[in-house]
Parts: C-alpha cells; structure tokens; sequence
C-alpha cells in the first residue's frame, strides 16, 4: 500500500517511457510500419551518427578525466591555506549556472573576433608579444604603378637602386586604423653613396592628388621593411622612419628592391576554436569549467577523512610530498575518485545542451553527440523517430554498465 504510490510515479516516468522507446525503435517513421532490427542498422551505419559516437567516446574518457584531475589538484592544494573556503567557493560557482547560459557564454567566449572573444583575445596578445605584427596589412601597389607583385607576396621597385638617387615607392589599400595618426609624407633627399626613398599612401583627401607623386598632405607610411635583393640573397635592410623615408648603404647600389609580403599579410587573427578540427576540445573546455567544482568539492570531503596520521607517519619515515600524495593521498581517496568519475561518466553520456548551444551550424556535425542526434533524428528537419528511439535504446546500454559499476560499489561500501 505504502510502496504503490511510488511504483506507479516510477512505472509512469521510467518504465513506461523506456518500454515505449524500445517499441517505437521496431517500426519505420511513420510508427506503422514494423522495420524490425533495420533502425539500429542505420544507427551503426549512418556516418552521422558514427561520428556521435566516436566523440561520445572522446567525451567519455576525456571529460570526466580532466575534471577529476583538477578536482584533485584543488582540493589538495588549498587543504592548508586560509582562503581555501573563498576559492572553493568560486571554483564551485559555475555549478550554480544552467547548461544553456554556461553555452551562451562560451559561444562569446570563443569568438573569432579577439576584440569579441576572450579566448582569441588572449591568443593574438600572447602572439603579438613574441612576434611582429604586421604594419599595414592588404596594403598594395596602385593598378599601373610599376611596381611588381611576386608569388611570395611582395612587391619589387622597377629598375635597379641608384646611389645618389631617392625611389618614390606609393602604395595604396592601407587601413584607416594603420595610418590615422600618421605623419604626413616627405620626400627623401639623395645622399652621395646611399639608396634612399620614402614609402607613402599615394590618397589625397577630397581627391585632385596625382597618381605616383608625393602630394601634400598625404601620409607616410612608417614601419615598412624595405630590402635590398642581389642575386636571390637580401644584401641590405632598412626601415621606414615616422616621414616614410628610409636609407639603405651603398652596398645596396644595383639591387633590386623589394617590399617582403610580411609589411602586408592579415595579422594573427587567433584560432579557430569552434571549427571542425577544436570544436570538441573546446566544448569539452566549457564541461570542465563547470564540473571542476563539483569534483573539487566532493573530494575535499574526501580528503578531510583522511587519517592524517597516515600522511605524518610517511613523511616521517622519509617520504616526499610527490610520494605522500601518490602512495597514501590518492589510494585512500580512490573510493571518492570512482564516485566522482563515475558520475560525470554518466552525466557526459547525456550532455545535449553544451553542444546545441556553443558549436555553430558550420561544425554542428563535427561536434555531434549522441544525445544531440537522437533530439535531430526526433525532432529536427528530416524526422524519424523510429532512429531517434534506437539511439535512445542504445544510449540506455552505454549507461548501464556504468551503472552496474556504480551499484556493485555502492554495494561493497554497505558491506565495509
């Protein structure tokens, strides 16, 4: 009497639904058509949902491993500080935020755009630090200017350098943002025994400068790597100065000049993350963000039952840190580890949201995950629901051996 209540909630949302899935898994899309075996065929076939399954995989062993780790390092390491509650509680807080904004978040996060995104934000500054950024990319040559376009990118002066003569070198095509500040351009001045020049945005404001001549007004380009080129080797480099001009040494006299492609290739832009080859890391990246917390927390409470005259007693007779933590720390919290793994074992085989939400319609199919395809095949453009009920069926069967794991330690635990 006490117990039918609850067998009927438990018959109405568990029982019946799985009962029913199974059933619905045997007829065609339609739900009339007895097909037999053939919608798991397709579940095994599909190169859709083999590629679910394959990052079912990658999720399964990588998720759960990762945010077990850093649970563990946390915990560890900040057992003896004084702000060791504040951290926790911050490391935790994600776990307080829904799947669906933790995947609103990381899709901003992982923008391509590094003045939207914070993950290629950080990327570019890191990059830009240790390499040269290009000082006026998708700057070129005027149409008809004689400078020549190599395959390599760059752009060679016409003739060879004179000593004694300065080169005018015009360029158009740079970006606003590069030359907004810029001084304005002026012409080299010939040296005895020196190649000189000056390189400038050949764009008179309001229009009536000439093409080729260094009107007034017009702006330097400054930063510009100008090269002296002798049979195929780099004889003499220079620079252009703040006024565009630059000076080369006589050794430089009868080489050709060139303008190398890194003056104007497109800046670092960061990474991909959310295209075909990082989107899984990457989704992967926000599950850990959240899930860390809560592997953190439960083996802090592990770790404060450890006998702590076990730690003592090791380090006494010799032990070092790394040692206690390898051969007494993490055997007595295995118990507490197999928990937590095998929790976000079973929580990563259903992770829907994450997936939905932060891998664009691009490479959706890249980061496909089984539950997301069994929602497509259900629900989505080309609905069938007989796929849609053997994916269910086979998901249930992933699970239940981790689920059998889990109730024959929970059982050996009652026994202790």
């Amino acid at each position: 009497m006490f117990l039918l209540p609850a067998l009927a909630l438990l018959g109405a949302l568990v029982v019946y639904p799985i009962g029913y899935s199974v059933w619905r898994s045997l007829f065609d899309a339609s739900g009339d058509g007895f097909v037999g075996i053939d919608n798991y065929r397709e579940v095994f076939s599909d190169d859709a949902i083999r590629t679910a399954v394959k990052n079912n995989v990658i999720w399964v062993i990588v998720a759960p491993s990762v945010a077990t780790a850093l649970g563990l390092i946390f915990a560890v390491l900040t057992e003896r500080v004084r702000w060791a509650t504040a951290f926790k509680l911050v490391v935790f807080m994600p776990m307080a935020i829904s799947m669906l904004a933790a995947g609103i978040i990381f899709r901003l996060v992982y923008e391509q755009d590094p003045d939207r995104g914070v993950a290629n934000a950080i990327t570019v500054t890191v990059h830009d630090t240790f390499a040269d950024r290009p000082p006026f990319p998708g700057a070129h040559p005027r149409n008809g200017s004689g400078l020549g376009e190599s395959p390599d990118g760059s752009y060679t002066v016409p003739g060879q350098a004179r000593a004694g003569a300065a080169q005018l070198v015009p360029l158009v095509g740079a970006k606003r943002q590069d030359i907004g500040g810029a001084q304005e351009a002026v012409a080299a001045r010939p040296e005895a025994g020196k190649v000189t020049g000056t390189v400038w945005f050949d764009f008179t404001r309001g229009g009536g400068g000439r093409h080729g001549a260094l009107d007034p007004g017009e702006k330097a380009l400054a930063g510009v790597t100008v090269e002296a080129v002798r049979d195929g080797e780099v004889v003499a480099r220079a620079t252009t100065r703040g006024d565009g001009t630059y000076t080369l040494p006589g050794k430089a006299e009868g080489a050709q000049l060139r303008l190398p492609a890194a003056n104007f290739d497109e800046p670092y832009n960061g990474v991909d993350w959310l295209g075909p080859s990082l989107v899984t890391p990457a989704i992967i990246g926000s599950y850990v963000w959240m899930w860390a917390g809560f592997a953190m927390v439960l083996i802090a409470a592990g770790l404060a039952s450890v006998p702590r005259e076990l730690l003592e007693a090791a380090r006494v007779d010799g032990a070092s840190e790394w040692q206690v933590f390898r051969r007494v720390t993490v055997p007595l919290l295995a118990p507490v580890l197999a928990v937590v793994v095998v929790t976000l074992m079973i929580n990563v085989l259903k992770i829907f949201d994450l997936v939905y939400i932060i891998a664009p319609g691009t490479t959706q199919d890249d980061a496909n995950v089984l539950a997301l395809q069994l929602f497509q095949s259900s629900f989505g453009t080309d609905v069938n629901q007989g796929v849609g009920s053997a994916i269910s069926v086979f998901l249930l069967v992933l699970v239940l051996p981790v689920m059998y794991f889990n109730v024959r330690r929970i059982r050996r635990e009652r026994r202790r």
